[in-house]
Protein backbone atom coordinates (compact mmCIF):
# COMPACT_ATOMS: atom_id res chain seq x y z
CA UNK A 1 0.00 0.00 0.00
CA UNK A 2 2.86 2.39 0.87
CA UNK A 3 4.54 1.79 -2.49
CA UNK A 4 1.23 2.20 -4.30
CA UNK A 5 0.69 5.60 -2.67
CA UNK A 6 4.20 6.75 -3.54
CA UNK A 7 3.74 5.63 -7.14
CA UNK A 8 0.40 7.41 -7.36
CA UNK A 9 1.93 10.68 -6.18
CA UNK A 10 4.81 10.34 -8.64
CA UNK A 11 2.32 9.88 -11.47
CA UNK A 12 0.42 12.99 -10.38
CA UNK A 13 3.61 15.08 -10.39
CA UNK A 14 4.78 13.59 -13.71
CA UNK A 15 1.63 14.27 -15.72
CA UNK A 16 0.80 17.70 -14.29
CA UNK A 17 2.97 19.60 -16.76
CA UNK A 18 3.79 22.16 -14.06
CA UNK A 19 5.19 22.23 -10.51
CA UNK A 20 2.73 20.59 -8.10
CA UNK A 21 2.03 21.52 -4.47
CA UNK A 22 1.20 19.04 -1.74
CA UNK A 23 -2.31 20.49 -1.75
CA UNK A 24 -2.65 19.80 -5.48
CA UNK A 25 -1.48 16.21 -4.98
CA UNK A 26 -3.77 15.73 -1.99
CA UNK A 27 -6.79 16.89 -3.97
CA UNK A 28 -5.92 14.65 -6.91
CA UNK A 29 -5.08 11.57 -4.84
CA UNK A 30 -7.69 11.80 -2.11
CA UNK A 31 -5.06 11.00 0.52
CA UNK A 32 -5.06 12.82 3.86
CA UNK A 33 -2.88 15.92 3.77
CA UNK A 34 -0.51 14.71 6.56
CA UNK A 35 0.04 11.51 4.58
CA UNK A 36 0.81 13.50 1.44
CA UNK A 37 3.33 15.65 3.31
CA UNK A 38 5.03 12.56 4.72
CA UNK A 39 5.19 10.82 1.35
CA UNK A 40 6.40 13.97 -0.44
CA UNK A 41 9.21 14.27 2.11
CA UNK A 42 10.18 10.64 1.48
CA UNK A 43 10.19 11.15 -2.29
CA UNK A 44 12.24 14.33 -1.98
CA UNK A 45 14.79 12.65 0.32
CA UNK A 46 15.35 9.98 -2.34
CA UNK A 47 15.74 12.52 -5.14
CA UNK A 48 12.60 11.33 -6.93
CA UNK A 49 10.97 14.77 -6.77
CA UNK A 50 12.54 18.22 -6.41
CA UNK A 51 11.44 21.64 -5.15
CA UNK A 52 13.34 23.83 -7.65
CA UNK A 53 12.19 27.23 -6.38
CA UNK A 54 11.80 26.47 -2.68
CA UNK A 55 8.17 27.52 -2.83
CA UNK A 56 6.43 24.26 -1.95
CA UNK A 57 5.90 23.20 -5.57
CA UNK A 58 7.52 20.02 -6.86
CA UNK A 59 8.66 18.49 -10.14
CA UNK A 60 10.05 15.08 -11.08
CA UNK A 61 13.56 14.75 -9.65
CA UNK A 62 16.90 14.27 -11.32
CA UNK A 63 17.31 10.75 -9.92
CA UNK A 64 14.04 9.56 -11.40
CA UNK A 65 14.85 11.15 -14.76
CA UNK A 66 18.22 9.38 -14.72
CA UNK A 67 16.59 6.04 -13.92
CA UNK A 68 14.06 6.50 -16.72
CA UNK A 69 16.76 7.59 -19.17
CA UNK A 70 19.07 4.67 -18.41
CA UNK A 71 16.20 2.29 -18.97
CA UNK A 72 15.17 3.88 -22.25
CA UNK A 73 16.22 1.89 -25.29
CA UNK A 74 17.87 3.33 -28.37
CA UNK A 75 14.63 2.60 -30.20
CA UNK A 76 12.71 4.94 -27.87
CA UNK A 77 15.30 7.70 -28.17
CA UNK A 78 15.45 7.41 -31.96
CA UNK A 79 11.66 7.49 -32.18
CA UNK A 80 11.40 10.93 -30.59
CA UNK A 81 14.63 12.33 -32.04
CA UNK A 82 14.52 11.12 -35.65
CA UNK A 83 11.99 13.69 -36.94
CA UNK A 84 14.09 16.53 -35.52
CA UNK A 85 17.30 15.14 -37.00
CA UNK A 86 15.66 14.52 -40.36
CA UNK A 87 14.41 18.12 -40.52
CA UNK A 88 17.87 19.41 -39.63
CA UNK A 89 19.57 17.23 -42.26
CA UNK A 90 17.20 18.67 -44.85
CA UNK A 91 17.75 22.22 -43.62
CA UNK A 92 21.56 21.97 -43.50
CA UNK A 93 21.75 19.66 -46.53
CA UNK A 94 24.32 17.64 -44.57
CA UNK A 95 24.37 14.33 -42.71
CA UNK A 96 23.14 14.73 -39.12
CA UNK A 97 23.59 12.13 -36.39
CA UNK A 98 22.75 11.38 -32.75
CA UNK A 99 25.23 9.89 -30.28
CA UNK A 100 24.72 8.44 -26.81
CA UNK A 101 26.98 8.21 -23.73
CA UNK A 102 26.51 4.87 -21.99
CA UNK A 103 28.72 2.37 -20.18
CA UNK A 104 31.67 4.78 -20.43
CA UNK A 105 31.41 4.75 -24.22
CA UNK A 106 30.01 7.11 -26.84
CA UNK A 107 28.13 5.48 -29.69
CA UNK A 108 26.41 6.88 -32.77
CA UNK A 109 22.88 5.47 -32.61
CA UNK A 110 21.04 7.28 -35.43
CA UNK A 111 21.94 8.95 -38.73
CA UNK A 112 19.88 11.09 -41.12
CA UNK A 113 21.24 11.97 -44.57
CA UNK A 114 20.35 14.84 -46.95
CA UNK A 115 17.34 14.37 -49.19
CA UNK A 116 18.94 16.21 -52.11
CA UNK A 117 19.88 13.47 -54.64
CA UNK A 118 22.61 15.66 -56.14
CA UNK A 119 24.35 16.21 -52.80
CA UNK A 120 27.53 14.26 -52.04
CA UNK A 121 27.48 13.38 -48.35
CA UNK A 122 29.43 11.43 -45.74
CA UNK A 123 27.90 8.67 -43.60
CA UNK A 124 29.73 8.46 -40.25
CA UNK A 125 28.79 4.83 -39.58
CA UNK A 126 27.19 3.48 -36.42
CA UNK A 127 28.58 2.33 -33.11
CA UNK A 128 31.38 3.32 -30.77
CA UNK A 129 33.52 6.39 -31.45
CA UNK A 130 36.97 7.36 -30.09
CA UNK A 131 36.62 9.40 -26.92
CA UNK A 132 39.48 11.78 -27.81
CA UNK A 133 39.13 12.14 -31.57
CA UNK A 134 35.51 12.57 -32.57
CA UNK A 135 33.32 15.65 -32.23
CA UNK A 136 30.37 13.65 -30.90
CA UNK A 137 32.52 12.20 -28.08
CA UNK A 138 34.31 15.43 -27.24
CA UNK A 139 31.03 17.38 -27.08
CA UNK A 140 30.01 15.03 -24.27
CA UNK A 141 33.42 14.68 -22.60
CA UNK A 142 33.96 18.45 -22.30
CA UNK A 143 30.93 18.69 -20.01
CA UNK A 144 31.39 15.38 -18.20
CA UNK A 145 32.46 14.64 -14.64
CA UNK A 146 36.15 14.98 -13.88
CA UNK A 147 36.53 11.21 -13.42
CA UNK A 148 35.36 10.55 -16.99
CA UNK A 149 37.65 13.22 -18.42
CA UNK A 150 40.55 11.74 -16.45
CA UNK A 151 39.77 8.30 -17.87
CA UNK A 152 40.09 9.70 -21.39
CA UNK A 153 43.36 11.48 -20.60
CA UNK A 154 44.82 8.36 -18.99
CA UNK A 155 43.80 6.12 -21.89
CA UNK A 156 45.56 5.30 -25.12
CA UNK A 157 45.34 8.45 -27.24
CA UNK A 158 45.70 6.81 -30.62
CA UNK A 159 46.78 8.94 -33.57
CA UNK A 160 44.33 8.16 -36.37
CA UNK A 161 45.80 10.88 -38.57
CA UNK A 162 48.42 13.60 -38.25
CA UNK A 163 45.62 15.90 -37.03
CA UNK A 164 44.58 13.76 -34.03
CA UNK A 165 45.16 15.38 -30.65
CA UNK A 166 47.22 12.89 -28.67
CA UNK A 167 48.53 14.81 -25.65
CA UNK A 168 46.90 15.71 -22.36
CA UNK A 169 47.46 19.44 -22.84
CA UNK A 170 45.99 19.43 -26.35
CA UNK A 171 42.83 17.71 -25.17
CA UNK A 172 42.41 19.90 -22.08
CA UNK A 173 42.75 22.99 -24.27
CA UNK A 174 40.24 21.50 -26.71
CA UNK A 175 37.72 20.73 -23.96
CA UNK A 176 38.03 24.29 -22.65
CA UNK A 177 37.40 25.69 -26.14
CA UNK A 178 34.36 23.42 -26.52
CA UNK A 179 32.90 24.67 -23.25
CA UNK A 180 33.42 28.28 -24.34
CA UNK A 181 31.81 27.96 -27.77
CA UNK A 182 29.18 25.36 -26.83
CA UNK A 183 30.06 22.76 -29.48
CA UNK A 184 32.94 20.55 -30.61
CA UNK A 185 34.49 20.08 -34.01
CA UNK A 186 36.76 17.47 -35.53
CA UNK A 187 38.97 18.52 -38.45
CA UNK A 188 40.31 15.33 -40.07
CA UNK A 189 41.16 13.81 -36.69
CA UNK A 190 39.83 10.35 -37.63
CA UNK A 191 39.82 10.34 -41.44
CA UNK A 192 41.67 12.61 -43.85
CA UNK A 193 39.23 14.70 -45.86
CA UNK A 194 36.37 14.44 -43.35
CA UNK A 195 35.30 16.93 -40.69
CA UNK A 196 32.44 17.01 -38.21
CA UNK A 197 30.74 19.22 -35.63
CA UNK A 198 28.69 18.20 -32.57
CA UNK A 199 26.78 19.88 -29.74
CA UNK A 200 26.01 18.38 -26.32
CA UNK A 201 22.44 17.42 -25.49
CA UNK A 202 21.98 18.39 -21.84
CA UNK A 203 19.39 16.34 -19.96
CA UNK A 204 18.01 18.18 -16.92
CA UNK A 205 20.78 18.37 -14.29
CA UNK A 206 22.26 15.05 -15.38
CA UNK A 207 24.57 16.60 -17.95
CA UNK A 208 25.49 15.81 -21.52
CA UNK A 209 24.13 12.30 -22.04
CA UNK A 210 23.74 12.66 -25.82
CA UNK A 211 25.16 14.79 -28.61
CA UNK A 212 23.93 15.81 -32.04
CA UNK A 213 26.39 16.21 -34.89
CA UNK A 214 26.90 16.89 -38.57
CA UNK A 215 29.61 15.47 -40.81
CA UNK A 216 30.84 16.17 -44.32
CA UNK A 217 33.83 16.54 -46.64
CA UNK A 218 36.47 18.96 -45.44
CA UNK A 219 36.22 20.90 -48.72
CA UNK A 220 32.84 22.13 -47.41
CA UNK A 221 33.51 21.90 -43.68
CA UNK A 222 35.95 24.77 -43.28
CA UNK A 223 36.30 26.55 -39.94
CA UNK A 224 33.66 29.21 -40.63
CA UNK A 225 31.22 26.65 -42.03
CA UNK A 226 31.75 24.45 -38.96
CA UNK A 227 31.11 27.41 -36.69
CA UNK A 228 27.80 28.17 -38.40
CA UNK A 229 26.70 24.55 -38.23
CA UNK A 230 27.79 24.33 -34.60
CA UNK A 231 25.51 27.23 -33.72
CA UNK A 232 22.62 25.51 -35.49
CA UNK A 233 23.34 22.23 -33.73
CA UNK A 234 23.20 23.86 -30.30
CA UNK A 235 19.62 24.87 -31.11
CA UNK A 236 18.84 21.36 -32.34
CA UNK A 237 20.34 19.92 -29.14
CA UNK A 238 17.87 21.94 -27.07
CA UNK A 239 14.95 20.54 -29.08
CA UNK A 240 16.24 16.96 -28.83
CA UNK A 241 16.75 17.34 -25.07
CA UNK A 242 13.16 18.54 -24.64
CA UNK A 243 11.81 15.66 -26.74
CA UNK A 244 13.74 13.04 -24.76
CA UNK A 245 12.82 14.50 -21.37
CA UNK A 246 9.15 14.84 -22.31
CA UNK A 247 9.18 11.20 -23.37
CA UNK A 248 10.85 10.21 -20.09
CA UNK A 249 8.37 12.05 -17.90
CA UNK A 250 5.37 10.77 -19.87
CA UNK A 251 6.52 7.17 -19.42
CA UNK A 252 7.65 7.35 -15.78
Amino acid sequence: MHLERLTNLLEIVAVAGRPVSVGDAQAASGLPKPTCYRLFNALQEQGLIEEPNGDGHYIIGERLIRIALLGKSDVDVRRVSAPLLKAEATKLNETVFLSRFRDRKVEIIHVETPQDPTRAFVHPGMGERPLHACSCSKAIAAFAEESFVQRILDGTLKAYTEHTKTTRDELLDDFERIRRQGFADCDQEIDIGIASVAAPVMISNIGATFSVGAVGPVRRFGSEYRKGIGEQLTKLATKVSAAIQLCNVAEV
